[in-house]
Order: C-alpha cells, then structure tokens, then sequence
C-alpha cells in the first residue's frame, strides 16, 4: 500500500486558509510554503505540517537600502554601440536601459572602474581621451571617424530583478518597488546577519528557511520598455561591485577589466568560451559567496531550523556543482523542474540532505487565465520530469505560486492528486534504492566540464530557443536513460579519460563552449579521443562537433566521426553519399527521424561510414567505424520519444555492447522500463499522450504484454 501522505508543499496566502487546509488534507501535503508577493496566515502556523517561509538577504527592506546607496547591489553595463562621425561622440549610457531598474553609479570614480573601447580596433580609448558628463548621463570620446565605440560601466539595482519580473508578470498595481543591497559589503553584511538572527526570534513557528537566494543575482536586464533586454541564468554581471572588485585584485594578482564581464557585449554566456579571467572571476566569487552563505546558514542552524536554498534567483556564487557548494552546510535545495534536464540539475546535486523540486506551472495569472492551459503544461511537465525522476529521484515536489489560482482551475487539482500520487508510488517502489544502468558510463564534453551538470545548450532553464532544442534534446533524452552520466572538461579529457567511460557525446553550434571552439586545434586533445574511440570508445557528435576551420578541415575528428561539414572551400570536391538505412540504430524507428533544425551541409567522407540519413545531397545521420571502435553523428537530436530511442540505441552501438541494450527492453519507442533490481520492481512509462500496447523483455524474453493508457505508469515484477 502506498503511504499517499508526505513528501509535498503546498503554497498557501492569507485569504484562502481553508481552501489551504483542505487541499493540504486531500493531497497529503506534509509542508506549507509563502511565496513572494503572499504572507504565510497565523491560522495555518498551528497546522501539523512543516513550514517554509521565503527570506530575501538582498530586498524587503527599502528603508536600508535608501540610507545606505553606496551599498546598493551593483552591475556592470555595455552602452549602444554608436559609431563616430567626427572627432568627437557623446554616448548616452542608458540609452535602450529602464532608469525604474538601473541607476548610473556616479557615487564611485568612473576613471577606475569604467571603460571606453574602441571597437573596431578592439583598443581601450584612454581615459584622458573621455570625459563623463554627470548633468546629461553622457560620456563623451575623443574619436577617429567612423569607428564604432562602447562604454562599460556600473550601475546601481535600484529595483531588484526578480520583484521587477514578478511585478510586470502578475501585473501588481501598489506594490513598492523593492530595492537590492549588497550583503557583501561591510555595513551591509553586519546588519544582514543581525536581521536574521532578529527574524529567527520572532518566528519561531518557522521550520525551514528557505533563501531565495544568497547574494547575487543572475543577470536579468529589463529594457526601457519593461521588456527582458538580455537574460543570462549563469550571468555573473551582476555580482561586481568596487569593493568586491578590489578584493578580487588581491586575490587574482592583477587588475580587474570591465571587459572581463561585459564580454563585447556578450556578457559571458555561457556558449562563450570562458576566459582566464572570468573563470577566475567565478572562482574568487564562490569562494567569498559559499563562505559567507554558510555565516548565514550556521545563524539559522542555531534556532533550530533547517536552511534551504533556492536554485534561482540570487543564486550567483553558489553553484551546486562548484568546488566550494558543499560546505555551506545547507540542508536542502529546492529549484524549478521544467523538464527532465532541470529535474536532474537538481537531484543529482550533492552535499545536502534532500532536494525538492517545485513542478511547472506556477500558479501565476499568465498560466491561470484566458489562453492558458495548466493542465496541459502539467501534464507534459511531469511526463518529462517524471523519466529523470525513475533514474535520479527528487526527495520531495512543490508548487508554487498562488492557490487560490490553482484550486479555482477545472479539474486541475485532480490532476495534480495523479502527478502525487505517481511520485509517492516512485519511492514506495524503488525503496532509496539506485535503478538499474548500464555497464559503462556515457560523458559529455565541454568546456565546463562538471562545474555545470546538466546545464548545457540552456541559456535559462526550460526557456525553449529554436537555436538550442535540437541540442539540448541530447540531454532531455539522457536525463531518463539507463546510464550514469558524465560531464567532462577538455582539461579532464587531456589528463586521460577514465576506464569507465565508454561513449563520449560532443553536441553544439562550431565555435560555442559546448563544440568546444579552439579546444578542438589543440593536439592532445584530439590524439587523446582518436586514441580513446581507436581502443574501442564510442564518439557521438550532434550538430557541429569538433568544429574548427584548420588545416583543411571544419570537423577536426572527421576521421573519426565519418562525417565533416561543407564551408564552401571545398565545392570543387565532388562528394558520394548514399542512402543505407538499414542498421541497428533505426530498427524500432517507423517513419522520418525528426532532426529539429539540424545542420546543413554535412557529408560523409573516408572509408568506413555508413549514411543512414539524409537531406537531399547531406547527410543527417552517419555512423562510422574507427579502429575497434565506432562513431554516430546527427544533424541535430530534439527531444522526442522516438529521439530517445535511436539515441539509446545509437549509444549502445557506440560503446559496442548492442546486446546489452536487450537486458531490460520495451518494443514501443513511446514506453520506457526502469528497474529496481534490489526491490525487484519495474516501471513501465506510456509518454505519450496516447494508448499504446507495448512488450516487456528481460534479458532476451517476453515476460509483460501491457496495454497501457496514455500518460500512464504501470508498475510490475522483475522476475529475473
């Protein structure tokens, strides 16, 4: 029998205490939450259920951040590029820029910590040769006609990122704008720690802390018309201040550059190659971050409450798979699952007690209202969530948001009971044990290596982008599959790549940090994975792997993959490529491989490919052998079910071991099995939102014939 209590929380309001406590008492919720905007009700702290209350280190509180602005949070700005057609250029700073968010920092000397560049030559115009006009908002340059010129600056948060997006979102009309203040600086940092100490003592009814976040925030610029100008989730621009500056300079040995942050106005995505500098920058940052976190986290853990973190928001400095996140000492991380990538960022995360994921959607008006679809977006959310969750388990769920949106919605709540109820019955049945995988571990390269699990190809976690679906379904996919993943750096593959690493995946666009850019001209690495697939390792390329224009070739491991990609150099050279589909990758396929926007202009070449796909004269799908090992190329590889398939299958042709993938099977590419081989229980999922009849083999036999309804779970035996 499935415990059908616990494991949930509810968000809760001070108009709607009953609703509260009835749908707490009908799904079994175990903790009620606030959220921003809402109050948690003195009506609900006798409840017998745990209690999060949301604390803000950095806003909620305008009376100390107006007393002291020198204190107020910091970030550092690009202008316009404006080109000159004189000798001289006014550039007006926060021209395309919202003055209700941002502020010119005119408080600190903008000769030290402003810069002027040059950017057709790329040279820093010295600071004699520019002056900043205080009265006007302008800088003006001294300038060479018709080169182009940006200005880097700092500016104040005068109003906090997220209140600003929650404001517009949920269209409050009398809410105060909410000032940020920097808790790294000194005035600031004792005061924030009294604060704390003072908010424990007065709530003592409150069980679990919940910071949203720490101290920085991530980089989220509203334009002049209150529209997102630029949003970068991973973005350090705004986590810079003088003070913390100069004590970067200590640390590093050398001085700081606006550049640095501002990136030519690219402000370090993490697509960009990181610099020297800015992995420096990061470094110095959760070193300073992760130690003052835990100050914060001991005060709370000496009223007898536990410390969660939010994974968002001000979560900059913090990053859970960073050297330094463990010893904050906190005991939970709680974060926004919008797909099965952004489920396992979360629970794979290690050095707390338990993790909890809040499910999509929000209980927010521009999901709850005319146009919206709530059951829909849940229904598809946990569908996708719910494959991560069989092979990495959240501890707990959540929602967010507000209830009374929720409880309103037709039908909604009925189907949330469904999403619990599957979720207990997860961890009734795998009884904390590890489901089973394969015998090898599966790696993805990149510049970021593990420092970033499972936040490649994402420029904000399950925001969709045409320029990155068919690349981060290479991770969705994984995020439910029977392997133990990897996340491996070009410095990791240089100092040897582990025995237990069979198949390597390299997906991305040429020149991003997830290709690798010029990684790929650098001769121990690619001797290293020549070296690894000749021995018997398993390469797999999506989109434009090992891209870099060298010596004749834009693939630099075309010999390895089979495949290189058309730069117009080489139109003169006639290319062969001819249709052979079949091969084990494609034998469950029916139908078109779906390629999302795929790469143009891709061939195969040398001797030992086969093409198993293709658009006109290109090549979509190529596999490849290499001395005793094998290669897999795809054009592209968006999340689907049949997706999942042939990359399951691709994978395991990859590392050699096609038999293997029988050991657990299902026919139906819309069903997935995990099993629990030590509960001796197995999960069959239908994701799809149809039926669907599918057969279960253990090693080798049929052993369940399953008619299967859509969007079901069905649990049965291991009789292995």
């Amino acid at each position: 029998m499935v415990l059908m209590t616990g494991r949930l929380t509810l968000p809760t309001d001070a108009d709607i205490v009953d609703e509260t406590i009835r749908l707490k008492n009908l799904l079994g919720a175990d903790a009620l939450r606030d959220c921003d905007g809402t109050e948690m009700p003195e009506a609900l702290l006798s409840e017998p259920v745990k209690k999060y209350a949301t604390y803000y280190t950095t806003r909620k509180d305008n009376e100390w951040a107006m007393q002291n602005p020198d204190e107020i949070q910091q970030e550092y700005l690009i202008s316009d590029r404006v080109t000159a057609r004189g000798e001289t250029l006014r550039i007006r700073l926060m021209e395309g820029f919202h003055t209700e968010q941002l502020k010119v920092n005119t408080l600190d000397d903008p000769k030290r910590w402003w810069e002027v560049i040059d950017r057709t030559t790329g040279e820093i115009v010295p600071i004699d040769k520019w002056e900043f006009d205080e009265v006007s908002g302008e800088v003006e340059i001294q300038t060479i006609p018709y080169h182009e010129y940006t200005v880097s600056f700092l500016a104040f948060l005068i109003w906090d990122p997220v209140h600003m997006y929650n404001f517009i979102t949920n269209d409050w009309q009398d809410t105060p704008h909410q000032l940020t203040y920097d808790v790294r600086q000194p005035k600031t940092q004792k005061y924030v720690k009294e604060k704390l100490k003072r908010w424990c003592e007065e709530n003592p009814h409150i069980d679990v802390v919940r910071f949203t976040t720490f101290f920085h925030q991530f980089t989220l610029t509203f334009d002049d018309k209150k529209r997102e100008k630029y949003v970068e989730w991973f973005g350090y621009s705004a986590s810079v201040s003088p003070y913390i500056l100069e004590k970067f300079e200590k640390w590093a040995g050398y001085k700081f550059r606006p550049e640095y942050i501002v990136d030519q106005g690219y402000h370090n995505s993490m697509f960009r190659v990181p610099s020297k500098q800015f992995r420096d920058f990061i470094e110095f940052q959760q070193i300073e971050v992760c130690a003052l976190a835990k100050e914060l986290v001991d005060i709370v853990h000496s009223y007898g409450k536990e410390a969660m973190m939010f994974l968002g928001d001000h979560w900059i400095g913090t990053e859970p798979y960073g050297k330094y996140f463990a010893g904050i000492g906190l005991d939970a991380v709680v974060g926004s699952v919008g797909s099965g990538v952004t489920l396992r960022m979360i629970s794979d995360i290690k050095g707390v007690d338990y993790t909890e994921g809040r499910l999509l959607p929000y209980f927010f008006p521009d999901v709850f209202g005319e146009g919206g679809d709530p059951i829909g977006e849940a229904r598809d959310n946990w569908r996708k969530a719910r494959r991560a969750l069989l092979r990495s388990p959240l501890d707990r769920i959540g929602y967010g948001g507000y209830l009374k949106l929720a409880s309103n919605w037709p039908g909604f709540i009925d189907e949330i009971q469904k999403v619990v109820t599957e979720f207990r019955e997860i961890h009734e049945n795998m009884k904390e044990t590890p489901s089973y995988v394969a015998p090898f571990k599966v790696a993805i390269l990149n510049c970021w290596g593990s420092q970033r699990r499972w936040m490649s190809n994402q420029v904000h976690h399950a925001i969709w982008h045409r320029e990155t679906y068919s690349a981060e379904g290479v991770l969705e996919c994984l995020s439910g599959m029977p392997f133990e993943v990897e996340f491996i750096s070009f410095d990791d593959v240089k100092n040897g790549i582990p025995e237990d690493i069979k198949v390597i995946i390299n997906v991305g666009d040429a020149y991003t940090a997830f290709s690798g850019a010029e990684n790929w001209i650098d001769e121990a690495v690619v001797t290293s994975i020549r070296r690894f697939v000749d021995q018997g390792g398993g390469f797999i390329g999506v989109g434009e792997p090992t891209a870099y224009q060298h010596q004749g070739r834009f693939f630099q491991l075309s010999d390895v993959l089979g495949v290189d990609r058309e730069m117009c150099f080489s139109l003169n050279t006639d290319k062969y490529n001819e249709l052979d589909a079949t091969h084990f990758i494609l034998e469950d396929i029916d139908g078109e491989v779906d390629f999302g926007e795929g790469t143009s202009r891709v061939y195969a070449q040398g001797k030992n490919y086969q093409v198993l796909a293709m658009d006109g004269e290109y090549s979509q799908l190529v596999v490849n052998e290499y001395g005793k090992g094998h290669s897999v190329y795809f054009a592209g590889l968006p999340y689907s079910p049949q997706n999942c398939r042939i990359l399951l299958r691709a994978i395991y042709y990859a590392a050699g071991m096609e038999n293997e993938m029988k050991r657990y099977y299902v026919t139906n590419v819309d069903t997935e099995v995990t099993v629990f081989q030590k509960s001796k229980k197995i999960a069959v999922i239908n994701n799809s939102s149809e039926a669907q009849y599918t057969e279960v083999y253990i090693n080798g036999n049929c052993v369940y014939k399953l008619d299967m309804e859509p969007g079901e779970m069905r649990w049965v035996d291991d009789v292995e």
